[in-house]
């Protein structure tokens, strides 16, 4: 569980920080307060509702992949992703107090800067996700009045935690458990 908490604030964090940028960049995007629930909206569809969809259009792109040329393929590959950012832009700005003026700088423009944004967090996730488990862990020993792991050490809890969470798991259970949202 601990890897999808940590999962989710890392990209929370990364989110709200986009869609400030982009209502701050674009001016017919008004982000504001609403960045902060917006965020929840857009790490939830990216996390859960991206990779459906985007399987939904890769099989949906494939069955007609014969007959198209490389470069062909790859402009259907890059269309669909868009798509599917386009949909979490359409889901975000619904069900937020995001507002949108104009078709192409409120609706096309942001799903863009969303797949850009994307990308550079592809990039430096893994540096991102261990430093927001390193968080995570100071602040649960913080709590249960333990002690953090170090930097280097694994993501189980030491077994003076383990005890105190009397949950009946070993470190090694407890860590597969926590593997298993990876």
């Amino acid at each position: 569980m601990k890897s999808w908490i940590v999962r989710f604030a890392s990209l929370y964090v990364f989110n709200v920080v986009v869609l400030l940028v982009i209502g701050w960049v674009l001016s017919t995007v008004r982000v504001g307060w609403a960045a902060l629930w917006a965020s929840v909206i857009l790490t939830a569809a990216t996390i859960w509702l991206k990779p459906a969809i985007g399987k939904a259009f890769s099989n949906a792109a494939a069955k007609s992949s014969s007959s198209r040329t490389a470069a062909g393929e790859k402009l259907v590959q890059y269309g669909a992703v868009l798509l599917v950012e386009l949909i979490i832009w359409v889901l975000v700005v619904l069900f937020s107090g995001v507002q949108v003026r104009g078709f192409v700088w409120g609706w096309v423009l942001p799903p863009v800067l969303l797949l850009i944004a994307w990308i550079i967090y592809d990039a430096i996730d893994d540096r991102v996700e261990a430093k927001t488990g390193e968080v995570y862990d100071r602040a649960r020993s913080g709590i249960r009045g333990g002690t953090a792991p170090s930097a280097g050490g694994t993501s189980a809890p030491s077994p003076s935690v383990a005890a105190e969470l009397d949950d009946g798991l070993t470190p090694e259970q407890r860590k597969m458990l926590d593997d298993l949202g990876t």
